[in-house]
């Protein structure tokens, strides 16, 4: 079985409004190339706010049936799409959530996913605005594929991908927001980011697909690079530092061919794993 990607990568400006509208273009042009699932980048709706602390950032936020979600699902009914949706979500005075909404194919909600890993840094000041995720890791059983979703940070943790795997994903969508990272520069994390993503989908035997935005927007620059890998490793689709569409033919059954040929989910021993649930090992 074979299916479509595309990931939407693009700059965005302060008003919420026009990025809507620029998504949607890119999107309606990933239809036209044929695209079955498309996920956007990471708080599409929004320039990347969590550099800086500031209450007043909480009014981004967004109820899951405010524009930035009701405006794709519209979107993904008309065009026969599936699409991964990531919002800033407001759930309730004081409550707000880093989420991909997974709408599928008739405009239905297939569910959520809320980032689970927050991180803390130099410009990526995210414990502020957002509340740990309480969702787990689910996947959507969707019209094209089995997807899972992680949220940026939580890109970099094997155990996500390790979980998402054996609850049965094809593919990965990791929408991102990464960078430069002002307490080193000069520094690029992209090929580390490419580098650990890529090996996901190998330890699992399972396509990724990470979706980075680009563009300067205050004191940050963020890189894109969006990319799809199959699960041998091997790059299908990779964008540059522009507005881009990034989009490839995934043949699912590569997955049945790559696990026969490595059986890492026959040979794990997770009666030996215990440890890793302690915060520290001594």
């Amino acid at each position: 079985m074979k299916v479509n990607v595309a990931l939407i990568q693009m700059s965005c400006s302060m008003d919420i409004k026009l990025n809507i509208n620029k998504a949607v273009a890119m999107v309606e042009e990933a239809a036209t190339r044929g695209a079955n699932i498309v996920c956007l980048q990471e708080l599409y709706a929004s320039r990347y706010f969590p550099q800086t602390v500031n209450v007043k950032h909480y009014q981004l936020a967004h109820p899951l049936d405010g524009e930035p979600v009701e405006t794709m699902r519209w979107l993904a009914a008309d065009k026969k799409l599936v699409m991964v949706v990531p919002v800033y979500e407001y759930a309730k005075p004081g409550i707000y959530f880093n989420t991909a909404v997974v709408v599928d194919a008739d405009g239905s909600i297939a569910g959520k996913f809320r980032k689970v890993h927050i991180p803390e840094g130099p410009q990526y000041l995210e414990k502020y605005y957002f509340t740990p995720g309480n969702l787990g890791y689910p996947v959507f059983k969707t019209a094209y594929a089995t997807i899972g979703v992680g949220i940026c940070w939580d890109e970099w943790f094997p155990e996500v991908a390790r979980i998402l795997s054996l609850k049965g994903a094809q593919i990965i969508f990791y929408p991102s927001a990464i960078g430069s990272e002002p307490d080193r520069p000069g520094y690029s994390s992209q090929g580390a980011w490419e580098t650990v993503i890529k090996s996901h989908g190998i330890a699992n035997g399972l396509f990724v697909a990470a979706v980075n935005r680009v563009g300067v927007e205050d004191d940050m620059t963020f890189y894109g690079g969006s990319f799809i890998s199959n699960p041998f490793g091997e790059i299908l689709a990779r964008g540059g530092s522009e507005d881009q569409v990034v989009a490839a033919e995934l043949d699912l059954n590569q997955i049945e061919e790559f696990r026969n040929l490595l059986q890492f989910h026959r040979d794990r021993r997770p009666e030996t794993y215990h440890e890793i649930l302690k915060l520290i090992v001594e």
